[in-house]
């Protein structure tokens, strides 16, 4: 597919008119909306939402901190948890950024747009990012991920401030659409066999692990079940590579005429 020549200016607008017309940005913004109102019950102030939003930029992650903060948990074992949580987002980062760099491309032109690796960003960056010349994709992640946090910035200051108006429930349901939108993206972008199979062991494994009251339960589902479709795919592979090589060798092997002998 070619790629489209504009500068780095209109790079960056594509980043954020992407972000406006993105399901994602309405996910965030429920989101977000929740996490305000939570912030405001657990006694944390605005300025707070907003600075762990633009700092943090992960929705588990900072439910994880407030949350953890609020009950009384202490720095060091919250910190812990949330760089636990933030672990998830390494390999796509490791996968986003090859992507978007060139050789000339410094260490610091990459840190903003590793630190706006989220889910929805990641997602899609490697959905338009490609089609875009590659000195210019930074600046078009750069776009995309800032229109993601505006939007998430703006919805916190809502949830905050309508805090008194939102019913618990309504809290804890939008908090709720982010999994639900990583899952249903997650299982639209399943094509290869080895993703198939990770997410349908990661759905099976986490909940039983969640239930039998393991520690780390999402950690651990999530290792195994990667593990196992790794090892499921890994099998298939060398059945097909072994199947093909007996068909190659049966179809070069000499044929016999009619009433000959072996």
């Amino acid at each position: 597919m070619g790629t489209i020549p504009i500068s780095s200016a209109a790079a960056f607008a594509t980043g954020l008119r992407a972000a406006a017309q993105s399901v994602f940005v309405y996910v965030i913004f429920g989101t977000f909306i929740g996490y305000g109102a939570l912030c405001h019950d657990l006694g944390f102030s605005l300025p707070w939402a907003v600075a762990s939003t633009v700092l943090i930029w992960a929705g588990p992650a900072q439910v994880i901190v407030v949350t953890a903060l609020g009950s009384g948990v202490p720095v060091g074992e919250a910190a812990i948890a949330v760089t636990l949580s933030g672990l998830r987002l390494l390999p796509m980062v490791a996968a986003l950024l090859p992507l978007i760099k060139t050789p000339a491309t410094r260490f610091w032109h990459l840190l903003l747009p590793a630190h706006l690796t989220a889910v929805s960003t990641w997602v899609e960056s490697l959905r338009i990012a490609p089609k875009l010349p590659r000195e210019r994709r930074i600046a078009f992640c750069n776009g995309l991920g800032i229109g993601m946090v505006v939007a998430a910035v703006a919805a916190a200051i809502l949830g905050f401030v309508l805090a008194e108006r939102l019913p618990p429930l309504f809290g804890a349901a939008v908090l709720f659409l982010t999994p639900m939108s990583f899952t249903v993206s997650i299982a639209r972008n399943s094509r290869e066999l080895v993703d198939r199979l990770a997410f349908a062991f990661g759905l099976t494994l986490t909940p039983i692990f969640a239930l039998a009251g393991i520690d780390l339960a999402l950690m651990a589902g999530g290792v195994l079940a990667g593990t196992l479709a790794f090892a499921v795919h890994r099998v298939v592979a060398i059945v097909r590579e072994a199947s093909s090589e007996d068909a190659s060798a049966s179809d070069g092997a000499p044929s016999r005429k009619p009433g000959e002998g072996p």
